[in-house]
């Protein structure tokens, strides 16, 4: 690999030529015409203007990607997370077009993409899953009777789903039907898929999550993550391991994501994500996520393994070079996502320039943005700014250190989430882990915990 094509924007296009300039390999940034004086296109060794603002004529266009990595002479490409990240269509292109594509095989990502499909692979790689259908629903099935034996609350999921999207609840039988319908049509307009299943709802969940990494032959996992503070399926804060975790059920969610992945043959980095009812002490698995995640820096500060440098070297064709005994966990790591958006308005979009930019430092604090002060937040894309990390020996400590860490963080001339995330650390429940996926919208009080 002599010539990285990043085929995306913001952090994650930042993040990626870090480390590819540690490599000695040279990046291509692809940018919008709203991107064209963006952070990443001043550090990038190279940047292609690919087409105008909207992401469908630009970061979503496969062709003019491809005609960018082409024009610049680039021999990899890589997609960080969301737009083409998932999208196995474009995977086969990169490699029919003899680039280097750094993630799984378009296979894997059609396979763990369907997520009625993933639940039974996993099923039957052991990992445990929730009750619920092992097939998306089709016209000749008994869905009441189906939805009985699985039991209320339940979810009607999109196959296709993904990023906490194509979920809707269903809390009684009478709903049922009509939520199905509501749930096929949003399915179709996000996805192009009008698949549905349906699974157990569980309660007050928490939401944890595997790191794995594999070379087709050998596989390791990195540990587990919680990311059970959200807003509306959106992680907020996320960090590693996870907290109040059974020793039993650690082992089981670690043991088993490494089996599902072995089944697979999977090449690269990925995510296995599951559900945790603190009630029973059971998790079950949702999910996986084929691509780097954005909650993959609390991994990397507990273990000290650089991910986008195991994807690059996996992707050029070299060996894991890691077995599981190698691995040592470290400490406590917090992340924190800093979004352009006024929670104080329902958390509406705040583009605009950004006038003032001081990030925090000091021991055991890394900050990882797509911009600088005196660029342009744009209204066209994803909100995220970028995200503050803490590390520290102990998670008291990691939570003591992200309370001085986000007072430090000041950023002027838009609207941010930073009040927000001060709040949320410094919350009881957060440090006690009461908090679950579903805390914020269900009756949270800011100014001191859960009514």
């Amino acid at each position: 690999m002599k010539k990285l094509l990043i085929a995306n924007r913001g952090e994650i296009a930042v993040r990626i030529i870090r480390t590819a300039r540690e490599m000695g390999i040279a990046t291509v940034a692809v940018v919008s015409e709203a991107d064209r004086f963006a952070y990443v296109a001043e550090i990038a060794d190279e940047i292609v203007v690919i087409g105008p603002p909207p992401a469908g004529r630009s970061y979503l266009n496969h062709e003019a990607v491809l005609h960018a990595a082409a024009e610049s002479g680039a021999d990899a490409v890589h997609p960080g997370y969301g737009f083409l990240s998932e999208n196995a269509e474009f995977a086969r292109k990169v490699i029919d077009a003899g680039l280097i594509w750094v993630g799984p095989s378009p296979e894997s990502i059609e396979l763990m993409g369907d997520k009625s499909r993933a639940r039974k692979a996993a099923h039957d790689a052991g990992v445990p899953t929730l009750p619920g259908t092992q097939s998306a629903l089709n016209d000749s099935d008994d869905v009441p009777s189906i939805a009985a034996q699985i039991g209320y609350p339940l979810v009607v999921k999109a196959s296709a789903g993904g990023g906490g999207k194509g979920i809707r609840l269903v809390e009684t039988p009478e709903s049922l039907m009509s939520t199905i319908e509501i749930a096929k049509a949003e399915a179709l307009a996000a996805f192009n898929s009008s698949e549905v299943y349906l699974e157990k709802f569980i309660t007050h969940a928490r939401h944890v999550e595997v790191q794995i990494l594999g070379d087709g032959v050998d596989f390791v996992h990195l540990g587990d993550r919680d990311c059970s503070m959200q807003r509306q399926q959106q992680k907020i804060v996320e960090e590693a391991p996870a907290p109040d975790l059974p020793d039993d059920v650690r082992k089981r969610i670690r043991d088993t994501s490494v089996e599902l992945v072995r089944s697979a043959g999977y090449l690269g980095v990925g995510t296995i994500e599951f559900l945790y009812d603190p009630a029973t002490q059971e998790a079950a698995f949702i999910e996986m996520n084929t691509r780097i995640q954005v909650e993959h820096t609390v991994t990397e500060a507990i273990t000290g393994i650089d991910l986008i440098r195991e994807q690059l070297r996996i992707a050029s064709g070299e060996k894991l070079g890691m077995s599981q005994k190698d691995i040592v966990f470290t400490g406590h790591a917090l992340e924190f996502r800093i979004n352009a958006e006024d929670p104080a308005n329902n958390f509406m979009p705040s583009p605009g320039t950004i006038d003032v930019l001081t990030l925090p430092g000091g021991l055991g604090v890394r900050s990882d943005f797509g911009i600088i002060a005196g660029k342009s937040v744009t209204p066209y894309y994803d909100s995220l700014l970028g995200k503050i990390i803490v590390w520290a020996p102990t998670r008291t400590t990691a939570i003591r250190r992200a309370e001085r860490a986000l007072k430090e963080t000041d950023i002027r001339g838009i609207k941010t989430t930073t009040g927000l995330l001060q709040t949320l650390v410094s919350l009881p429940d957060f440090e006690h882990v009461k908090h679950h996926t579903k805390y914020i919208e269900t009756g949270v009080d800011l100014t001191g915990g859960a009514k």
